[in-house]
């Protein structure tokens, strides 16, 4: 098998020759963009071998001005893939797709709609923490000029999306935020977030390619993304983070292919020894099998992350 066939085998719960894996960090900041950072991917995905070539995404929605009130969400325009920073990810993605191995498996990264949302306070130098509870707080007092800018910044998202396709990736990373029971209730998160989702996740499926739902952060309520599951082909959670382990999600999201099994800034694949990611690889993969499962980390590595690790682990899937 291919690394692209073997993936694919994967989505669609076929059997495969070895359980396929993929990784990915973010690069060094003189590396995250231009073709400093085409270099920096083509570089990762040679030295660590792994199925899944995926494409980060360090082009966030810009700052418009700051934001302090709710009504201030109106600073936000509408954005199209015309928009420098969608273009600048459109061209990493081209030059990427025009270097990558063609037998490997290739995936564009694609921001949520919660933290499309609160990427421009961050840009505005608002502390992350901060734009979390301001989100919250902007919803619940004055919803309307909040829920207009998310729609115009979904509306660009779904361009993404198509735009991905267009350029001939096999799948759309979807990092979705919003299930921290912290933050939203259950029924704030089906009725400011989850129809965004929906929106999204519905262009990707159109743009017929691939769905990896990543669910980011931890204190989850993974429940809260079971509406989405027609529109999901691969999902991806932090199981240490959450908590919520491999088999209790194999049970919640159904007929899904799970990827992950290994934690993404601690344990074997963070520390070594390659024994270790041994042992740890065979226990995941004794109790998920080799069908509907792709190894990964719980989410991005760490940036200072010894590569000789993944590929140690990417070889363990294939001995």
């Amino acid at each position: 098998m291919t690394k692209k066939e073997r993936v694919v085998a994967a989505i669609e719960h076929k059997p495969v020759d070895y359980v396929p894996s993929g990784f990915s960090l973010h690069f060094p900041q003189d590396q995250a963009f231009g073709d400093s950072a085409v270099d920096a991917h083509l570089a990762f995905f040679k030295e660590t071998d792994t199925d899944i070539c995926k494409i980060m995404n360090e082009h966030l929605v810009p700052s418009f001005g700051p934001i302090t009130k709710a009504e201030e969400y109106k600073k936000i325009p509408t954005l199209t893939i015309g928009d420098d920073f969608m273009q600048k990810q459109c061209v990493l993605t081209e030059k990427i797709m025009e270097q990558v191995d063609p037998q490997a498996f290739t995936m564009g990264t694609l921001h949520g709609i919660l933290a499309s949302t609160i990427h421009p306070l961050e840009q505005s130098g608002m502390a992350y923490e901060d734009t979390r509870t301001f989100l919250v707080t902007a919803l619940r007092t004055n919803p309307d000029p909040v829920l207009s800018a998310m729609g115009r910044i979904a509306d660009s998202m779904c361009e993404l999306a198509q735009a991905y396709a267009a350029r001939g990736v096999d799948a759309v990373y979807y990092a979705a935020l919003g299930a921290e029971k912290q933050y939203f209730t259950d029924e704030e998160f089906e009725k400011w977030i989850l129809p965004f989702d929906r929106q999204i996740l519905s262009a990707i499926k159109k743009a017929n390619v691939y769905s990896f739902l990543h669910m980011c952060k931890e204190n989850l309520n993974l429940s809260r993304y079971v509406p989405l599951l027609d529109l999901v082909d691969v999902v991806n959670w932090g199981i240490y983070e959450a908590p919520f382990s491999l088999k209790e999600g194999k049970s919640l999201f159904k007929g899904k292919t799970i990827m992950g099994g290994l934690a993404n800034r601690s344990g074997s694949l963070f520390t070594g020894p390659k024994e270790a990611i041994r042992n740890d690889i065979q226990q995941v993969v004794e109790e998920m099998g080799s069908v509907g499962f792709i190894l990964g980390a719980d989410c991005t590595l760490a940036t200072e992350q010894d590569r000789s690790l993944i590929r140690a682990a990417v070889d363990v899937c294939r001995s």
